[in-house]
C-alpha cells in the first residue's frame, strides 16, 4: 500500500457537484486512489509521499478529449499555414505518408510532455493514418513512457481519392484490415477497470474519408465491446456541403442514420450544429470535443458552446491537431474556449451570461471527462483517482491575481504547471518532467520533423 498527501494549498478547487473550494486545503490518496479531500488540518499528518502546496492553487487534472499527436511533426509548415481545412490537409497528407513508426513513438511522446506540462492528467489521441509499418503499439508504448492517462482512438480512412475521398491512396487502408486491427488492439489495450492509463476507441477519420459501411461496422463493433466512438463532424461548411452532396443529409443527421448517437459517442468540432442538432444531441447524449485554437487557425468557425451547456450536451476541451493549433498548452485551451465563447456571445450577449474561468476549467476537467465516459476522473473527490494539478503563484504571471487564483489560472497568462500526478505518481514536479530525457525528446523530434520534410 502507498499513501500520497497533498497539503497546504492555497486553495483547493474540487469540481465536484457543489463546486467546493478549499482554503489551505488537501489530499489525501492510498494506492492512486482518494481516500479524503478538506482542510489541512482534517487530513492525516504523515503518507509515504507529502506534498507541500503552499501558495499552489489546486484543481483536477485536466483531459483533452481531441488530438493528433503525430501533428506535432508539421507545426508551422509553409504552404499550410494559412489555408482552410481541405486546402490544409491537401498539403500535409503526402508529409504525413513518409512517417515510420519511430516518427509517431516520439511525436506522441513530445505532445504528451507538452500536454503534462500544460496540467493535462488525461488525454485521448485520434491517429487515423499507419503509414509504414506504423501501428497504435507505438503510441501507447510512447504514452507509457510519459504517465498521462491515454485513450488511443484507432482511427482509420479507406475513401482514397480515387474512390472520391479527400486523402490520398497511399494513406488510406482496406476496410476489412481496418476492423481486423481494431479488433486486435481492443484486445490488446483496452481497459475498462476504474483508474485505467490505456483505453481504446473506435475512431474513423470523417465523413468524407470513410465509407457508410464502415461508420456503420465501427460503430457495432464497438458496441459488441464497449468502447466508445469519435469522429469529426461538422468541422466546417466544405464538409456540410460534402454531406448534402454526397448522402443528401447534413453532417449531425448522417451520422444519426449510421448509428453515431448516444453516450457512448463524441464528435469533434461540432461548430455546424443548428438548435434542433443540438436539442437531439443533449437528448441522446452525443458529445463534442470543442477545439477553439485549431478552430479559429483554420477560419473554421465557433462552436455553439452556450448552446451546448444550455442544452445539457457533454463537452469537453480538445487541442486538436498540432499542426493546426500548434502548440499543447490545456489550460491554454480552456482559457481559448472563455474567451472565444465571450466572443460569440457579442454585441447582444443572447442566450445567457459570459462563460466564466469556473465554467471552463469545469468543463476541462468534469466536462471532458464526461465525453470520455469516465467517471473517476474529472473531480478531486473521495474514491476517484487522485489525478491533480499545482501551479504556483509565486511568479510573475500571477502577480495581482491572488484575489481569485482559480480564475487567476485562466484570466493570467498560461504558464507551465508546476506540478502534474496522475494516479498518485508524479509526472511533472517543480515544473519538471519526471523520468523523461526530454531534451533527448526534442533533439529526436526535430530530426524526424526535418526529414519528413528534406524527403519531399
Amino acid at each position: 500500500m502507498s499513501t500520497l498527501l497533498l497539503k497546504h494549498a492555497r486553495v483547493l478547487a474540487t469540481m465536484d457537484d457543489e463546486g467546493t473550494e478549499i482554503p489551505d486545503g488537501g489530499v489525501y490518496a492510498v494506492d492512486g486512489f482518494i481516500q479524503q479531500v478538506g482542510p489541512t488540518a482534517e487530513l492525516p499528518e504523515t503518507a509515504d509521499e507529502v506534498v507541500d502546496a503552499t501558495d499552489h492553487v489546486v484543481i483536477p487534472g485536466l483531459i483533452n478529449t481531441h488530438h493528433h499527436f503525430y501533428q506535432t511533426l508539421t507545426r508551422a509548415v509553409p504552404g499550410a499555414q494559412d489555408a482552410g481545412l481541405f486546402d490544409w490537409l491537401r498539403t500535409l497528407y503526402p508529409i504525413w505518408a513518409r512517417m515510420n513508426p519511430d516518427d509517431v513513438f516520439v511525436a506522441t511522446q513530445t505532445a504528451l510532455a507538452e500536454l503534462a506540462l500544460s496540467g493535462c492528467t488525461t488525454s485521448s489521441d485520434h491517429q487515423y493514418l499507419f503509414p509504414n509499418g506504423s501501428s497504435l503499439d507505438d503510441q501507447v508504448g510512447a504514452a507509457k513512457t510519459i504517465g498521462v492517462r491515454f485513450h488511443a482512438a484507432r482511427g482509420s480512412m479507406s475513401l482514397g481519392e480515387s474512390k472520391g475521398g479527400l486523402p490520398p491512396d497511399s494513406v488510406v487502408e482496406e476496410e476489412d484490415a481496418i476492423l481486423a486491427d481494431t479488433e486486435e488492439v481492443i484486445a490488446a489495450f483496452h481497459d475498462p477497470a476504474p483508474g485505467a492509463m490505456v483505453r481504446v476507441v473506435v475512431a474513423p477519420c470523417s465523413p468524407f474519408s470513410v465509407t457508410p459501411d464502415l461508420m456503420r461496422e465501427a460503430a457495432a463493433q464497438a458496441r459488441r465491446h464497449g468502447v466508445h466512438l469519435h469522429t469529426h463532424v461538422a468541422e466546417t461548411l466544405d464538409e456540410e456541403q460534402f454531406c448534402l452532396e454526397a448522402f443528401g443529409r447534413r453532417p449531425v443527421e448522417l451520422m444519426e442514420d449510421l448509428d453515431w448517437a448516444g453516450d457512448d459517442v463524441w464528435f469533434a468540432h461540432g461548430i455546424f450544429i443548428n438548435d434542433a442538432e443540438v436539442a437531439r444531441m443533449g437528448a441522446n447524449g452525443t458529445g463534442v470535443a470543442h477545439c477553439p485554437s485549431s478552430n479559429m487557425r483554420l477560419a473554421s468557425g465557433i462552436a455553439p458552446v452556450r448552446k451546448y451547456l444550455g442544452a445539457d450536451v457533454r463537452l469537453g476541451i480538445g487541442v486538436d491537431g498540432s499542426a493546426s493549433n500548434d502548440g499543447n498548452h490545456l489550460i491554454g485551451e480552456a482559457r481559448q474556449a472563455m474567451l472565444l465563447s465571450r466572443l460569440a456571445a457579442a454585441p447582444s450577449l443572447e442566450g445567457g451570461e459570459l462563460l466564466t474561468a469556473r465554467d471552463a476549467l469545469r468543463v476541462a476537467t468534469r466536462g471532458s471527462a464526461r465525453v470520455l465516459g469516465r467517471d473517476d476522473v474529472g473531480s478531486l473527490e473521495v474514491g476517484k483517482c487522485a489525478d491533480f494539478v499545482a501551479v504556483d503563484l509565486n511568479r510573475l504571471e500571477y502577480a495581482g491575481a491572488w484575489h481569485d487564483p482559480v480564475a487567476g489560472l485562466l484570466f493570467a497568462s498560461p504558464t507551465r504547471v508546476d506540478m502534474t500526478y496522475v494516479q498518485g505518481n508524479a509526472v511533472v514536479k517543480h515544473g519538471e518532467l519526471v523520468g523523461v530525457d526530454l531534451p533527448e525528446v526534442i533533439r529526436r523530434h526535430n530530426g524526424a520533423a526535418q526529414r519528413l520534410l528534406a524527403e519531399g
